[in-house]
């Protein structure tokens, strides 16, 4: 393999590691490590992977561990068949939670309430302090995964629940955004010849997932360009036509935003680039993968690295997306070019219903999308997931749950009468979810 041919002398590496030659030379002679081959003349010649391995043992330094601990991790991975430089993190194993050593979980769980604690009481200081303490006892990817990525998922349920406050949530956001900007831009050059372009589906404005995965991607070693959130399919080609990308990768949070990857991914058809794409729309709506051409990087974004070797190692099978009928494709159409009539017509129809003005545009917003999205991807069914969206709006506004029910048989009163097609399946759809087993089931909610 190309890296591991020997053609860098010893000035190259050290220009390259910022090593000292004397430093490099008693690592290869105490510990073995690297092993330059050497010419006629005796003068040592390097591989990429020397480099690269030199750069591991640098960054488990970095994480705390001596250089003698980081020469051991690295033979026993070796040992057991494992690539140190596209395994898990070397210091843990970290794969999940699952896999911290005993009493590890509660510490990293102890952290994460005080971070959380922090920021609902707006406690800048201490969240910094917190963090501090975290990064000097635990890997850097295990604190992003269990202190931040997690505490944020507690926190936005705390507001699914009405206990924290949006400018609670906004704030714990910024402040977890702000320390991981900070540890991608510590980050050093690539070592790997591939380029991975990351970015924010379109109306996404959900960006700390794909920060996270840049900041692992790039600790792997790849030269990532970030584009952040909301980034629009305009201009994508000539972005990638300018960067240059083996490989884009998306993200969707929300049903109606992970759409848009139907046009991206034919985008990136067209231009013979692989494309990958993840995020929290494919946890909560598992069947929502099965739509989307391109390579799954899975549900954790921990094992996302070792999808993106795979990808490269022409190893990881891409999805091939269930076929639209055509009953889903008259149907999207026909809505899309109604949907306005619709809404208008639900706004009619709950006229002294008592449903205030504000409730009826924010709803018609979220419940519009999504249905437009879950008939571009050929299933209805994708809605079911979403209804929760719409009992947190109610929940989050302190309303009766049963505005729902009531909205819910206004809707299809309406697309009764501007979708003629019998068989559209959102009349099919609305009509089960108008039934009284399920007004029956959100009396059962509210009494609780």
């Amino acid at each position: 393999m190309d890296d591991q041919k020997n053609t860098y002398n010893l000035k190259a590496v050290v220009m390259e590691t910022g090593l000292k030659p004397v430093t490099l030379r008693a690592w290869e002679r105490r510990y073995g490590l690297p092993e330059p081959k050497r010419t006629a003349g005796k003068h040592r010649l390097y591989s990429q992977r020397d480099i690269d391995m030199l750069k591991w043992l640098l960054a488990r330094q970095k994480e705390g561990v001596s250089i003698s601990q980081a020469v051991s991790i690295w033979r026993n991975m070796e040992a057991d068949g494992h690539d140190p430089l596209i395994s898990a993190s070397p210091v843990s194993g970290f794969t999940s939670s699952d896999t911290l050593p005993e009493g590890v979980g509660e510490q990293l769980a102890d952290l994460r309430q005080t971070w959380i604690d922090a920021c609902r009481a707006f406690d800048e200081s201490r969240i910094d302090l917190v963090l501090t303490q975290a990064f000097s006892r635990f890997p850097v990817e295990v604190v992003c995964l269990e202190v931040l990525q997690k505490g944020l998922a507690e926190i936005g349920m705390g507001w699914y629940e009405g206990n924290v406050t949006v400018q609670q949530e906004h704030f714990a956001s910024a402040q977890a955004m702000r320390r991981l900007e900070m540890l991608v831009a510590a980050q050093p050059p690539a070592t790997r010849p591939e380029r991975i372009l990351v970015g924010c589906a379109p109306k996404d404005t959900h960006t700390f997932s794909s920060l996270l995965l840049t900041f692992l991607l790039r600790r792997y070693g790849w030269d990532v360009v970030y584009l952040g959130a909301d980034v629009p399919t305009e201009h994508l080609a000539e972005t990638v036509q300018v960067t240059e990308p083996d490989l884009v990768v998306f993200t969707a949070q929300q049903l109606f935003t992970a759409v848009s990857l139907l046009n991206i991914s034919q985008l990136m058809e067209n231009r013979q680039v692989a494309f990958a794409f993840g995020g929290l729309a494919f946890i909560q709506m598992p069947l929502l993968v099965n739509h989307i051409p391109g390579y799954f990087l899975g549900t954790t974004l921990v094992d996302a690295p070792r999808q993106v070797q795979r990808i490269f190692a022409r190893d990881l099978p891409p999805v091939t997306p269930l076929a639209v009928a055509p009953a889903y494709q008259a149907g999207s159409l026909e809505f899309d070019q109604r949907r306005a009539q619709i809404e208008a017509t639900v706004w009619n129809n709950l006229e002294g219903s008592g449903l205030p003005p504000y409730f009826l545009s924010e709803i018609n917003n979220y419940f519009g999308r999504d249905i437009s999205a879950a008939l571009k991807f050929g299933d209805i069914q994708l809605l079911e997931a979403n209804l929760d969206w719409l009992l947190a709006l109610l929940d989050n506004h302190g309303w009766p749950q049963h505005w729902l029910d009531l909205y819910l048989r206004a809707y299809y009163q309406a697309v009764q009468t501007h979708l003629p097609m019998a068989e559209h399946p959102l009349r099919h759809w609305l009509h089960q979810m108008s039934t009284t087993e399920f007004r029956s089931q959100n009396a059962e909610v509210e009494q609780e």
